[in-house]
């Protein structure tokens, strides 16, 4: 049957794309340098001597942008607002993006746990923890993505649960068997990404699940140690043309430029956030100093370390983390506060205190 945008595409071809060139000298060229970056960035993040402390907040800042590009917008300041009151968060969109980077490491958790492998299991607990319900492969019919503007259907795509789990067992073959194609992991990554959006197999969430899918390819592939690869950033400033390549590649096989899109966003998101890395390292290089000045004698290294992993924090949050009794933790804060090297900024009842240099850079 003949692909139409109004009918079910049920007959979604299996990976790979027959009798398509995906290894023309652009995209080799193009491939280079994505490599070359992300190599840099995952070499920079071997280096560090608590990655987990760069991998929070730059996780976050994927989570809040994979969010966005569905329209599920939140502040920074209540973002991290949320991240401290988890139990007690009021701002819906926050949960939803906490509950992204809650997904990210549940998958990757469960990767490690099933020998590397990525499986339908894992994407169905990655889209329940984004959801916060039970939600699985769709059973509805019906399902249509449409145009926000005009409500004109722009893709329709495979329906019944059947169909849809016999597609995604197709594709959790092809992104576990590397024999089935020996092309270079990134791109790779670019047809994965583009079947898992085709077969869209839940009711809500597919973005933000195909999105974490390709963070778990490439720490799969040995080519990131840490999921901190910022693509969101790229893809919101490029959305339009994003969908545009996704129905390219469904309505004229054109491969060529969704995957030049692709690389293009490894190139310059791992180039951004290498840069973003190295000022957050010379940012707390710089404090380190400073703190020992204001500080003195009472100085903690695991003070320093949480300014950077909770750029909001509260004076109950280094109580809580047993990092410091409450009144020490109040004379700590309020003098970082008075040397100006965090706001203090009251919401209600609470005062955070913001290291709002680090939020400048990861904003930026």
């Amino acid at each position: 049957m003949a692909y139409h945008r109004i009918q079910p595409f049920n007959d979604l071809p299996p990976l790979p794309p027959n009798g398509i060139d995906l290894e023309t000298p652009v995209i080799l060229k193009k491939l280079a340098l994505a490599s070359r970056n992300l190599g840099e960035l995952n070499g920079l993040c071997e280096t560090l001597p608590d990655p987990k402390l760069f991998t929070n907040t730059i996780v976050l800042q994927e989570s809040k942008n994979s969010s966005a590009i569905e329209n599920i917008v939140t502040t920074q300041d209540e973002l991290y607002k949320a991240t401290l009151d988890e139990t007690t968060a009021q701002n819906h969109a926050a949960k939803e993006v906490l509950g992204y980077r809650d997904a990210l490491y549940i998958g990757l958790e469960r990767m490690r746990d099933r020998g590397g492998l990525i499986l339908t299991n894992s994407m169905i607990e990655i889209v329940q923890t984004i959801k916060q319900n039970q939600s699985g492969i769709r059973t509805i019919p019906g399902t249509a993505l449409k145009n926000a503007i005009n409500g004109e259907v722009v893709y329709t795509p495979p329906t019944g649960e059947e169909i849809l789990r016999e597609k995604l067992a197709a594709l959790e073959n092809f992104i576990n068997n590397s024999d089935l194609s020996p092309v270079d992991p990134l791109i790779k990554l670019a047809l994965i990404h583009y079947q898992f959006e085709a077969i869209h197999p839940f009711a809500d969430g597919n973005g933000r699940t195909g999105r974490i899918i390709n963070t778990l390819y490439l720490v799969q592939q040995d080519l990131l140690t840490q999921p901190v690869l910022y693509l969101s950033s790229y893809i919101i400033q490029y959305k339009t043309e994003y969908y545009q390549l996704l129905r390219g590649v469904t309505e004229t096989e054109n491969w060529q430029d969704w995957i030049m899109y692709v690389l293009t966003a490894i190139a310059e998101t791992s180039k951004m956030t290498t840069a973003k890395i190295r000022r957050i390292l010379s940012l707390k290089e710089e404090f380190e100093d400073t703190i020992k000045g204001v500080l003195g004698a009472s100085y903690n290294y695991e003070l320093l370390q949480e300014m950077f992993a909770l750029p909001y924090l509260k004076i109950d949050t280094l109580e809580k983390k047993k990092i410091a009794h409450r009144q020490t933790a109040s004379t700590w804060l309020n003098k970082l506060s008075e040397a100006k090297i965090l706001r203090p900024q009251k919401i209600g009842r609470s005062t955070y205190f913001i290291n709002y240099r680090l939020m400048e850079i990861l904003a930026g």
